[in-house]
């Protein structure tokens, strides 16, 4: 098998067991090239740097996942005030059911990201989507208001908190949990969780 991979994927293999072992930061081209069986020369034929090659790792990934995201709360956006209001967290819930699905399908890859890759315009994953979950929630918010529902104020900073902590959580499920059958499990009872506890702050119960 190793002698019918071309030299790039002795490069990315290579790369993928440095990076996880020892995080970006601590990773060597030296090693990788030298693991990989391959030159210097070689290896800058493809990459002129070690953040481009952890790039070439996890980018698509990343933008993929973001992306799902992203798109699930634009779409949110564009449903009616009571049908918001009936689907709150059914919707992004159901969205982090098939994130999890996809970081399981490509889970060294979201290791890389979430564990690796400190010193990466990859390491603030979880600080991006809460900004986007925050957005949503003010946007959410406004909505109902302009709708007649008095909802409940939260402090900008333990709503950051909160959505942090969400984050952290759900990202936790990949970090720590082998099978992906218990994750889901413990994802639902997290979606659960959150959940009453945002009708509760917003005193929507």
């Amino acid at each position: 098998m190793e002698n019918t991979m071309t030299t790039l994927e002795k490069i990315h293999a290579s790369a993928k067991r440095e990076f996880l072992e020892k995080g970006f930061m601590g990773a060597s081209l030296r090693n990788i090239v030298k693991s990989a069986g391959v030159t210097t020369g070689a290896f800058y034929g493809y990459y002129d740097s070690k953040e481009k090659l952890f790039d070439a790792l996890v980018s698509e990934q990343y933008e993929h996942l973001m992306e799902m995201y992203v798109s699930t709360q634009n779409g949110f956006k564009k449903l009616e005030a009571d049908v918001q209001q009936e689907n709150m967290g059914k919707v992004s819930g159901d969205c982090m059911e098939q994130m999890l699905e996809y970081m399981y399908a490509y889970e060294d890859e979201f290791r890389l990201i979430l564990t690796c890759s400190k010193g990466t315009r990859y390491e603030n994953m979880v600080h991006e989507m809460s900004m986007v979950e925050v957005q949503a929630t003010h946007d959410f918010v406004g909505l109902m208001r302009k709708n007649g529902n008095d909802i409940r104020q939260i402090d900008p900073k333990l709503e950051h908190v909160l959505v942090s902590g969400m984050f952290t959580a759900f990202f936790e499920l990949l970090i720590h949990k082998n099978d992906i059958g218990e994750a889901k499990t413990y994802l639902r009872q997290l979606r659960e969780f959150y959940t009453a506890g945002w009708m509760r702050l917003f005193d929507m119960l």
